[in-house]
């Protein structure tokens, strides 16, 4: 399964980096977003994936038994979701705020409004 995971990342972080390369705004929200979703998936494929197993310790013991979920890794995703989301709020407006400024849908044309 953990192959599968790494071809995933893999494939989603090069189609990322692709949708950056472009000059348009709409491909780089969106290859910014599937980088994003392939460093979630990579840090939970980095900590090892268990299903069905809670993330507590049971009453009684003092560790959690073997093959526990890792909720590091779960915390990190969550807060990685979040200042993606933010990034990505700041960016679309970026972007609209170029556009409405400048009057332009490609960065390409940003050569020829130089101050």
């Amino acid at each position: 399964m953990e192959i599968v995971l790494a071809a995933v990342v893999g494939v989603l972080f090069g189609a990322g980096v692709f949708m950056l390369l472009r000059r348009n705004p709409f491909r780089i929200v969106v290859g910014v977003a599937l980088i994003s979703n392939a460093i979630n998936l990579l840090i939970f494929t980095a900590t090892g994936l268990s299903r069905g197993r809670p993330p507590l310790v049971p009453p009684g013991a003092e560790t959690p038994p073997p093959g526990f979920a890792d909720p590091l890794s779960q915390a990190l995703v969550l807060t990685a979701i979040v200042i993606t989301f933010a990034m990505m709020a700041f960016i679309i407006v970026l972007f609209r705020s170029t556009f409405e400024a400048l009057d332009i849908n490609d960065f390409a044309d940003l050569e020829e409004h130089e101050p």
